[in-house]
């Protein structure tokens, strides 16, 4: 994280005073729940989301499962205020066992609701170019630009911005009303997600598309301002959790591809803020370490312990099946796993074959604590970037005590892997002493997602044992890495690969000066590109997630259809395609 020091002078005083402000702030949003079994936070929902789990309810029930997706019907929107709608909703008529016709509900749905996707409307982004002036210089091969420039087009596709009606009656919407033009992942995905921003950013400023991308970190910074934290997603219903703390790495990338000063000056405060989030007291554990030294690192911990309102009828089915004490935990545990982004793996199940076994509050996760680190560097160097030396001093020594944290607590010299860390006591309260046996041995993507960090990617002998760590583990693949070993049917395991994690591990290996570790990552990267552009040809689109066995196969399982769009898929072949090319004589098929 390198920057030139500006010349310029600051005050920096009321940075200082915001920061120590927030270092003693308390969450006074949090409310406790009054369950026994579950005593953590809890963020209550709007009243239209609580009615619109209702209206869900009742068409599962009369649609049926099959191609039942529940998140069409809290992405719903209102035609007239709620009270009405509720009203009608009571009188629909009903048989004995409280079904309501199709028809009827059809007819119901139809008379007090607008379309799922109607509240945003599309909006062609004004510095989107055909074919950008100096776009992907190091792309030889026609038949290879011709379909990077057909992926550059489909950020016209997933670009739009929340309708006027929205921000004029935003109590008729789940959809949060955003203040700028967004670019969402797309299909069932309608709304501005989290983490899939930060790749969604990187293939824009590929496409040299900065301003699109300044709007996109815009509109994540304004969550911070309304709810203290970027949301999982911008709909009223991610409310209670965000997802992988990614907004200071899309800000640092900004700056480095256009200098400006202002834009991380105004972005600063805002960062500060999200860090004191992942340091609140429901996210951080304290941990000793065998040297008695003590360690403070953070976990996912999301503020509901309810069934998630845009799967509610999938989460109480599993729920059905564990005694009702359990239930509001297992709910709190469901949603956490969200937050992760990894939802679902067998990574957070203490019983891999038992999803009501999910424990992701008891897993200090090695990838989550590697973006703090990398907020605390980013925050110094853009704090320092802009002049303000005491911000950039407090965070250089925050990423400092993390490194030395996350070495002693995850690191597994005999395997080459930063290993999660299973908690023991099941509580944040208590200071735990670290055990070698509490370390995850299992193999999954994220084990090497650490490497992505400057911290560990400059440690020249830590990258040759990491990278032939990888080439063992059996995670590499005919055309990607894998994301985990085991094949359970959840999205987040073999044979499925994503983008993000892709991403993640071949930049820390390409950017560790070793010839040996850039030479794996184009590896890697020729075959990712090489399977989504087969894909493409083959269905004409881009998709979320693809099976790194099969070349050219998009990936399956987990609680919904796969999806096409794809933000960060497109992402990050743009990206693979800046940094590698692509030579003239290299073949793009199979």
């Amino acid at each position: 994280m390198d920057f030139n020091l500006s010349k310029r002078p600051i005050q920096c005083f009321s940075l200082l005073l915001f920061l120590l402000l927030l270092l003693i702030a308390t969450d006074s949003t949090e409310a406790s729940s009054p369950s026994n079994s579950d005593p953590g936070p809890v963020k209550p929902t709007t009243p239209l989301v609580t009615f619109l789990e209702r209206v869900q309810q009742l068409a599962f029930y009369t649609f049926g499962e099959s191609n039942f997706d529940p998140k069409l019907y809290v992405d719903l929107s209102l035609k007239f205020n709620l009270e009405d709608a509720e009203k009608a909703f009571d009188k629909l008529p009903r048989s004995g066992n409280g079904k309501v016709s199709v028809k009827d509900l059809r007819g119901y749905i139809g008379k007090y609701f607008e379309a799922a996707g109607d509240d945003v409307v599309y909006a062609e982004p004004e510095d989107f170019v055909p074919e950008p002036e100096g776009f992907l210089p190091k792309v030889k091969n026609q038949e290879v630009r011709a379909w990077a420039l057909e992926v550059h087009s489909l950020w016209k596709n997933l670009s739009r911005r929340v309708s006027s009606e929205t921000h004029k009656h935003p109590e008729l919407h789940t959809l949060l009303p955003l203040p700028k033009q967004v670019i969402i992942p797309g299909s069932r995905f309608r709304e501005v997600y989290y983490w899939d921003s930060y790749w969604i950013i990187r293939g824009l400023l590929a496409s040299k598309m900065h301003d699109t991308a300044k709007a996109i970190v815009t509109n994540l910074i304004s969550l911070i301002e309304e709810y203290g934290f970027v949301l999982n997603g911008a709909r009223a219903y991610y409310s209670n959790r965000s997802e992988p703390p990614l907004l200071s790495a899309m800000v640092y990338e900004i700056y480095k591809r256009t200098g400006d000063l202002e834009f991380a000056k105004k972005c600063l405060p805002a960062l500060i803020k999200e860090h004191q989030f992942w340091n609140s007291e429901i996210h951080k554990v304290t941990i000793q370490d065998a040297q008695a030294c003590t360690h403070t690192l953070s976990r996912y911990y999301a503020m509901w312990n309810e069934p998630r309102p845009e799967s509610s009828t999938l989460d109480e089915k599993f729920a059905s099946k564990i005694p009702d004490v359990e239930k509001k935990h297992f709910f709190r545990e469901v949603a956490s796993t969200a937050e992760s982004g990894w939802d679902f793996s067998t990574r957070w199940m203490r019983n891999t074959t038992d999803f009501t076994t999910l424990a992701t509050t008891s897993i200090l996760p090695a990838d989550l604590n590697a973006f703090i680190l990398g907020m605390e560097l980013n925050i110094a160097s853009l704090a320092k970037a802009i002049g303000d030396y005491n911000i950039s001093k407090h965070f250089l020594k925050a990423s400092q005590a993390r490194e030395k944290a996350i070495r002693s607590v995850f690191w597994n010299a005999d395997k080459g892997q930063w290993l999660d860390y299973w908690l023991a006591n099941g509580t944040w309260k208590e200071a735990e002493k670290w055990e070698a046996r509490n370390q995850n041995p299992k193999v999954f993507a994220s084990n090497f997602i650490p490497l992505w960090i400057k911290s560990f990617y400059s440690d020249t002998i830590l990258v040759d044992k990491v990278r032939r760590s990888l080439q063992s583990s059996g995670l590499l693949r005919s055309v990607g890495i894998a994301t985990s070993l085991t094949k359970s049917g959840q999205q987040w395991d073999f044979p499925n690969g994503w983008a993000p994690l892709q991403h993640m591990i071949v930049e820390g290996l390409a950017r560790s000066g070793s010839k040996q570790a850039r030479s794996l990552a184009m590896d890697i990267a020729v075959g990712w590109i090489r399977t989504n552009h087969v894909a493409y040809k083959k269905t004409s689109a881009m998709h979320e997630k693809y099976n790194v066995e099969k070349c050219g196969d998009f990936g399956g399982g987990g609680e919904y259809i796969p999806q096409t769009g794809f933000g960060w898929s497109n992402g990050v072949v743009l990206t693979f395609l800046e940094e590698f090319g692509w030579p003239e004589d290299l073949n793009i098929d199979c």
